[in-house]
């Protein structure tokens, strides 16, 4: 492709050099370089990518994109000034990848809690439809059945277009993606074509990036107001923020609730350990998901199938087929007769949400145990909120490591057990070791118990001092009730 087309959508303030050459591919990492490539100077968290611009035309890149140009320039470099280098390279990527989100309808789930979930079960509903589709989240990329290792909740737009390409090529029809705050943000969605997007809720996440809520909030509803008018915005109305995401969006505004009259109004009529009965828009469903969060996140699922243009009756009877996601309330049985929760909540309405869930099926009959840690080099301030949670709504806890990164596993712990009074301090143990405290809690739980071990979800590694180490909670269970 060449240049000149590929800088179409942007706006460049100077140019020097020849704007007629042939590309072969984009980076915003100058050690991806090749010859015949753009490079993107990226005015990153970390590093500054102007820093690389020599590196990248060693390397033999063709085209510099840059805010500021180089003192010295090369005669054989073609120079692209611009504003902003981070809201140019999505548009880039997306004219060099062909657009790929005019060929297919991408539907985009934003939140603090739920868009993993919501993102899967719209593209394993879909796929059950007979089409194929594309999805883009924190657990897994997909295409179709093709499964592709993800490191982000949202990919830089490179790879991000480059993956939307791919779909497209391949004959996807729909794809689902996970949006968070980090990629609006720094514009990793630039350049992209939504046909609809989903609001799930807003609670404290991500400070250590965005340092207020109202900044985080910012984040997320920037996603709505860049909508188009053709697109959708289904958004919460049980949370307080819900109307607030789509007060500026162009998009046809849909609705979804527990309790509120809505375009889509669900209502829990009975729950267990084995699913709910659901009342969705007057008609009965029986779902295989257990707590009033899951339920919303299936009104969801619902609503933005619906606005796809599928038969509410074809819906419902698809959603009652579907399982939950990977680490998301996976309930395992021991023999010993107590239940083991893993879930993903690493946030203090997360835990809460997940806490609620199991104190509605369980119902007094029998006492919640949970075992829980927070994240290193992350949000310091929801650490003690986490424990507080935990400590409010469980009988017994032990305070574990989660993904302690580069910090030590009892400062985090600390941290969290600052929260605590001596009331809750009576029913907490601290254990740092995660195995240990997840094998503890099996030996404290007694027939009807559940443990709740939470934070970690589907992750199958510990991070460590900027090492990934083997570790599975699910594994783990197995491993304890085997020997049971």
């Amino acid at each position: 492709m060449k240049l000149e087309e590929i800088i179409k959508g942007i706006a460049v303030s100077e140019m020097t050099g020849n704007g007629d050459k042939e590309i072969s591919g984009i980076n915003i990492d100058s050690r991806l370089i090749e010859p015949g490539h753009v490079f993107v100077a990226v005015k990153g968290t970390q590093t500054n990518g102007h820093a690389y611009i020599g590196k990248a035309i060693e390397k033999g890149a063709g085209v510099i994109v840059c805010e500021n140009l180089p003192e010295a320039l090369d005669e054989n470099v073609t120079y692209v000034k611009v504003a902003d280098t981070e809201d140019a390279v999505g548009k880039l990527a997306t004219a060099f990848y062909g657009n790929p989100t005019s060929k297919l309808e991408l539907v985009g789930v934003t939140g603090t809690n739920g868009k993993t979930t919501i993102a899967t079960l719209l593209y394993n509903m879909f796929r059950k439809f007979g089409y194929k589709v594309g999805l883009i989240s924190t657990v897994c990329n997909y295409i179709d059945d093709e499964a592709i290792a993800t490191d982000h909740t949202t990919p830089d737009p490179i790879t991000l277009n480059k993956l939307l390409g791919r779909m497209a090529d391949e004959g996807c029809k729909y794809a689902f993606m996970e949006v968070s705050s980090h990629s609006v943000a720094q514009k990793r969605i630039g350049g992209l074509k939504f046909a609809g997007g989903i609001f799930t809720n807003l609670t404290r996440d991500h400070l250590d990036y965005h340092k207020t809520v109202e900044n985080y909030l910012k984040a997320k509803k920037a996603f709505f107001d860049g909508l188009p008018k053709t697109a959708f915005a289904l958004t919460n109305l049980d949370d307080k923020n819900g109307m607030v995401m789509v007060q500026n969006t162009k998009a046809k505004v849909a609705t979804y609730s527990l309790r509120s009259l809505s375009d889509f109004k669900g209502k829990v009529l009975e729950d267990g350990f084995e699913g709910m009965l659901l009342d969705i828009n007057n008609i009965e469903v029986n779902v295989q998901f257990i707590g009033r969060f899951n339920a919303s996140n299936l009104l969801a699922v619902y609503g933005a199938a619906c606005l796809l243009g599928k038969s509410p009756e074809e819906v419902l009877l698809v959603l009652s087929t579907l399982r939950p996601v990977a680490g998301r309330f996976d309930a395992l049985r021991s023999p010993k007769g107590y239940t083991a929760i893993v879930d993903y909540a690493h946030t203090p309405d997360a835990l809460e949400n997940v806490l609620n869930a199991i104190h509605e099926v369980l119902n007094g009959r029998g006492q919640v145990i949970t075992v829980v840690g927070a994240g290193g080099n992350r949000d310091k301030g929801k650490r003690p909120l986490m424990a507080q949670e935990a400590a409010k709504q469980s009988d017994k806890v032990i305070i574990t490591s989660d993904n302690p990164r580069f910090e030590e596993p009892q400062d985090i712990i600390n941290d969290m057990l600052a929260g605590l009074d001596k009331n809750d301090m009576r029913k907490v143990i601290s254990i740092a070791d995660r195995k240990e405290a997840i094998r503890t809690a099996c030996m404290l739980a007694q027939p009807k118990d559940v443990i709740l071990v939470a934070g970690k979800g589907h992750e199958n590694y510990q991070e460590i001092k900027g090492v990934k180490h083997h570790f599975d909670d699910k594994e783990v269970l197995r491993d304890i009730f085997a020997n049971e």
